[in-house]
């Protein structure tokens, strides 16, 4: 016994000082270093966060003037710019007008009944500061908070703070709660979606029970105590709480006795049986009695990123015999849980009853008085938006309003937000290529735009920028003369964008972008060869949208620009074991796979997916690669709208954007290219037209290269031919060539199904046919010679001009037309052939040219030969001289300056002497 006592001596005396080493650790945990004592009317000050967003739940204390302690923390990670946030008080205004408190960030990836102790910034007092919210700066959200509150004479109970009530509810007190509070004593993991919660008031014969579940807001929540006398069935006889919201949003909480497997419903006795309210049960109509029966009393409920939370209390012994069980808080007893579609009232059943919950339920042993906490960190729900969905119609006009925020989706808000059609502030839903109208009736305050910035209001007062998609200022308008706005969202829209008001923050929420048809997407479409892909694009000013898709299961798809594989430009698209797409480009310049050479070129809005192994690749790319004098082969790769370019396709098993080997070639691709107008939006199998061509160009040449100038050459250099024979060659070869002219381009525009204006080919060859044309009506119109000797008329003058000089003029756009139409065949079938025509074709006119000067040579010789004669005239010479001028310039004969080429003549006296006779 001495030993005894001696033991325990020394073990107290060695216990006094450990229990002080350990008093001063924590002391000093909490004491921070060259902390001026400021402000004492908080510190101690205890209270939970009030639960916005993300899931945020934790006790909050001030332990000192610099510093706060955080105890068992939940978050959801948001992001990088989630900052301990202070405000002078819990409004929109002042919440937004707030600052950074700690140089601390909450930026782990999720909090897990964490607990810390965060250090306030070196300017910062508690002075200042009277809330103090967990803030994401991006998106100026509220994601929790704590209202602080001074100290007063008597001491600050934690939240939720209990206060005895004189209510009562079936002999037991009611426990008031203050506030909206999350946090209880225990928590118990029903399921991977479903927790139970509860905190046991024994003085007050109470228990607060919190049901929180990752379900549908159209689900409800199912918790209760078995009869303790049955050992299986535990269903039936069951004590049971029913939880939800109703269709306006509000939470509820019922009191529910199950007598038989099934929906509550009336027996042929008219007594209600299955899973029923226990009022319903209660045959009286006096409401008195049916109160006593309801056993639970709602004390708060919301619903947060996609989880529902209902607190509610039930006594621990209630006066209600028939359908409650007593709750023993010394044993274990068993509860039973479960989670359904909730049927909501109508006309002949006024209650919310359960329906068949399927295969979520279960049963659980709880003793409440031991302290259970498995709930390791927040419910985290996939589908987290809540907000009622409105999808747009392109038939129907989106009604757009202003009403109270009740419910916004990002707290805080101003007090006025935006509805459409009568919902507040929902997700709209729109598809890409598919118009959207709305009607603007929110108010001449109220302007309505679609735009890049989450927050939207006056973007330029914080130093962003963003990007407006429809709407603006001048959209606002009220219902007796409303603003029209249409938006028509493209494949470059991005998947989320927001629709807001101009001039005020945060009064809209999301437009969520999604992918349509393609043929609602894109304004043209064709099906390549074999009918197995299909093409579709929009041209811009600058760039063209693609996206092309396969119509049979494959690894991946590629399409290629160029009649054949070998020397195209391939975008090849293929989604890899992770799921992710790619599109990448290449240069073919082989059959085989080191012949596949990536290339950069400068694709955006690129995506790519796999639908039941249906590929379908999506990207923009510029018209003119602009490489600025680079060499690299992809410079080479330039989309000529005007000219229709071909196509072709091929399709395998698989692909590799790091080593291409044998396997990653094709398995299937097309026959032939198909070449595509992408002005006109059409396509055709490529044929081998150059036959077809190759007649039109003979016929060409004969027209422009023979007959024509040789018409040309005949009035210039015939004229002193005697007769008319200049005259009627110079007629009779000018309507042939342009007879030739005509039938060439007929056979031409019908064998290609019409004439592509777009062509440069084109262009020049109608204006060849316009100065052709003009020559036989000039001709016809031609004013008369006038008389031998006699001096021309203006008209005739102004005549000779038209005629000479567009008849050249119209054989040298012609030769020009040849040389073009050659280009064009030359690109479109990339053949070596017209090279060698085309040097032929130069031969040709140089040939021609040589003549022509041979020509002019001879005919100045011969004129001077003819003034030299003209010299020597005493009584005249049978010399038509009219024929020989050139009426444009009258000092020339045939061209020929007729002042120059006359000799100087020496004076010479004539001596008259007279006649001897």
């Amino acid at each position: 016994m001495a030993n005894a006592q001696s033991f325990s001596s020394i073990s107290f005396h060695f216990l006094i000082p450990m229990i002080s080493m350990f008093s001063l650790s924590v002391s000093s945990r909490h004491s921070i270093p060259n902390c001026p004592k400021t402000n004492t009317s908080v510190i101690n000050f205890t209270s939970e966060f009030v639960m916005c967003q993300h899931q945020v739940r934790g006790s909050f204390s001030v332990i000192n003037d610099c510093a706060f302690k955080v105890k068992d923390f939940d978050m959801i990670n948001g992001g990088s710019d989630v900052y301990w946030w202070g405000a002078v008080g819990d409004s929109y205004k002042n919440l937004t007008n707030g600052y950074v408190i700690s140089d601390e960030k909450l930026n782990a990836t999720s909090y897990k009944n964490e607990s810390f102790i965060v250090k306030l910034s070196k300017n910062v007092t508690w002075d200042d500061v009277k809330v103090v919210a967990v803030w994401k700066k991006s998106l100026e959200s509220d994601f929790g908070h704590v209202v602080l509150e001074e100290k007063t004479d008597s001491p600050m109970s934690p939240a939720p703070a209990p206060a005895l009530s004189d209510v009562k509810f079936n002999g037991s007190s009611v426990v008031k709660v203050v506030g909206e509070p999350t946090m209880f004593d225990n928590c118990k993991v029903l399921s991977d979606k479903y927790r139970l919660r509860w905190t046991v008031r024994l003085e007050n014969n109470v228990i607060d029970i919190g049901l929180e579940g990752a379900i549908d807001i159209r689900d409800y929540m199912a918790f209760g105590w078995a009869d303790p006398f049955k050992e299986n069935d535990h269903m039936l006889g069951a004590d049971v709480a029913v939880t939800g919201f109703t269709e306006k949003g509000h939470p509820f909480v019922d009191d529910y006795h199950i007598t038989k497997y099934s929906e509550c419903m009336t027996n042929k006795n008219g007594k209600a049986e299955g899973v029923c309210p226990d009022t319903m049960y209660v045959e009286s109509d006096d409401r008195r009695e049916r109160d006593l029966v309801n056993n639970t009393m709602l004390v708060y409920g919301h619903r947060k990123d996609g989880v529902s939370f209902i607190r509610y209390q039930r006594p621990l012994k209630s006066i209600d015999k028939r359908y409650d069980w007593n709750i023993n808080v010394k044993k274990n007893m068993t509860c039973i849980w479960a989670l359904g579609f909730i049927k909501p009232p109508d006309s002949i059943r006024p209650n919310y009853l359960p329906e068949n919950h399927g295969k979520t339920y279960g049963h659980v042993h709880i003793n409440v008085s031991e302290h259970v906490n498995d709930c390791l960190g927040p419910l985290d729900n996939k589908n987290k938006q809540d907000q009622e969905l409105v999808i747009a119609d392109e038939m129907e006009p989106l009604v757009v309003t202003s009403g109270p925020g009740l419910h916004y989706p990002n707290p805080p808000n101003p007090s006025k937000v935006l509805y459409i059609n009568k919902k507040e502030s929902p997700l709209l839903r729109v598809e890409r290529g598919v118009p959207v109208k709305f009607s603007i009736q929110a108010g001449h305050n109220v302007a309505f735009y679609i735009t890049s910035d989450p927050l939207g209001g006056n973007v330029t007062s914080r130093n962003r920028s963003e990007t407006i998609y429809a709407g603006g200022p001048k959209a606002h308008g009220v219902k007796s003369k409303p603003k029209v706005l249409e938006w028509a969202p493209n494949r470059n829209t991005p998947g989320q964008v927001y629709y807001q008001s101009f001039f005020t923050q945060k009064m809209g929420w999301k437009v969520q972008v999604v992918d349509g048809g393609l043929t609602d997407m894109y304004n043209n479409s064709v099906l390549l060869d074999d009918q197995q892909v299909s093409f579709f694009w929009t041209l811009s000013k600058k760039s063209i949208s693609i996206a092309a898709r396969g119509e049979k299961k494959s690894g991946y798809l590629a399409i290629g620009f160029g009649s054949k594989m070998v020397n195209s430009f391939a975008y090849v698209g293929w989604v890899d074991a992770n799921g992710k797409g790619h599109v990448k480009t290449y240069w073919i310049d082989g059959m085989n796979a080191q012949s596949l050479h990536p290339t950069k070129e400068h694709l955006t809005y690129v995506r790519c997916k796999s639908e039941r192994g249906i590929i379908t690749m999506e990207f923009t790319r510029p018209l003119d690669p602009n490489c600025d004098g680079d060499k690299k082969i992809e410079c080479k790769n330039i989309v000529e709208p005007t000219s229709p370019f071909p196509i072709i396709w091929a399709m395998g098993a698989k692909w590799s954007s790091d080593h291409l080997t044998q396997s990653n070639m094709h398995s299937v691709t097309s026959n032939k290219p198909v070449r595509v107008s992408l002005i006109y939006g059409s396509a055709e199998v490529e044929e081998d037209l150059r036959p077809v061509l190759a007649v039109h160009g003979f016929m060409m040449f004969l027209a422009w290269g023979m007959f024509l100038p040789c018409g040309i050459l005949a009035a210039r250099y015939m004229k002193h031919v005697d007769g008319d024979v200049w005259f009627k060659i110079h007629v009779y070869t000018q309507w042939s060539g342009l007879t030739i002219t005509f039938l060439g381009i007929l056979f031409a525009a019908a064998e290609l199904r019409g004439l592509h204006i777009n062509l440069l080919h084109v262009k020049i060859g109608i204006l060849t046919v316009i100065l052709g044309c003009i020559q036989p009506i000039n001709a016809y119109i031609r004013p008369k010679k006038g008389d031998v000797g006699e001096e021309p008329s203006p008209q005739r003058i102004f005549w000779e001009y038209i005629h000479t000089y567009c008849g050249r003029l119209a054989v040298f756009v012609g030769v020009f037309a040849i040389f073009s139409g050659m280009k064009h065949l030359g690109d479109r079938y990339d053949d070596e052939n017209v090279r060698g025509l085309m040097r032929a074709l130069v031969v040709w006119i140089l040939a021609g040219v040589l003549t022509m000067l041979y020509l002019e040579y001879r005919r100045k010789r011969h004129l001077r030969q003819r003034i030299f004669g003209l010299g020597n005239w005493v009584l005249g010479d049978d010399v038509d001289v009219d024929e020989e001028t050139d009426l444009l310039r009258r000092n020339r004969i045939h061209g020929v300056n007729v002042d120059k080429l006359a000799l100087p003549s020496e004076r010479s006296e004539i001596q008259l002497e007279p006649l001897s006779t």
